[in-house]
């Protein structure tokens, strides 16, 4: 079975342009070009596209998909890895919304709040998968090795931090900032600096974020919906996306 590039795009909502690129950068080469030119995908193209683009959805950039897709040859292996994820994902975005729904049931009814309860689905280290997956399984031991070696109080500190951080993203999207502008910028930088004080973040060889790590972040900011709302919504999702991008897109 051979699919052609219009019946993949169709399908999946990746467009030609995409696919065309793809082969490009050799992340995914058509099976076979015909005499008109036509590009056309067998089973292990589909196969490759379907798991770039669940690398794609984990917030990877492409040249972080490439060196994934090289380093986990056995395709069996990672799709099995690919699934364990997305049922992980499911049950704690169940635990998250039914946490969710008891709060607002006891906050609406003055009862009494069971933190326990309030906090199921929200442990940190339930993302333990999926920042190996995206970043790499040192990054997630440095990272959880710098958050477990907190006291209380400077996790509170760095967690009040971040919320004035993202306070400030969604006030200036609300105020319809331009992405370009210095107040955006601004606010870039700073998030560039949060993100350098996180231990295992990527970085470039002058140890600053790697700007293709901060590009897939700033994409995930808008496609994953938890992000998207922590953010204020799409719309400010966007706004903090296209001005990391911007940031990026002029760091040497």
């Amino acid at each position: 079975m051979q699919a052609s590039i219009q019946e993949i795009a169709r399908l999946t909502g990746v467009t030609s342009r995409t696919l065309r690129h793809y082969d490009a950068v050799g992340l995914l080469p058509p099976t076979r070009t015909g005499s008109n030119g036509l590009r056309w995908y067998d089973q292990d193209a589909l196969v490759r596209l379907q798991r770039i683009l669940l690398l794609r959805d984990l917030g990877l950039g492409l040249p972080q998909i490439r060196d994934v897709l090289d380093r986990q040859t056995d395709e069996t292996t990672a799709l099995r890895h690919h699934l364990d994820w997305l049922d992980a994902e499911q049950q704690r975005l169940a635990r998250q919304a039914a946490s969710v729904r008891a709060t607002l049931t006891a906050r609406t009814h003055g009862e009494t709040l069971m933190t326990e309860q309030m906090f199921d689905g929200f442990d940190h280290t339930q993302h333990k998968d999926e920042v190996t997956a995206r970043w790499g399984a040192d990054a997630y031991a440095t990272s959880d090795a710098w958050w477990r070696g907190m006291s209380d109080a400077e996790r509170t500190t760095w967690k009040d931090a971040a919320a004035t951080l993202t306070q400030d993203w969604i006030a200036a999207a609300t105020a319809g900032a331009d992405p370009a502008s210095p107040q955006a910028q601004a606010l870039a930088a700073r998030h560039l600096d949060w993100l350098a004080s996180i231990p295992g973040t990527p970085r470039t060889s002058a140890g600053a974020p790697d700007p293709e790590y901060v590009r897939g972040l700033g994409d995930m900011y808008v496609d994953d919906p938890r992000f998207a709302a922590t953010y204020g919504g799409p719309t400010s999702a966007a706004f903090v996306r296209d001005a990391l991008h911007r940031a990026t897109d002029t760091t040497p």
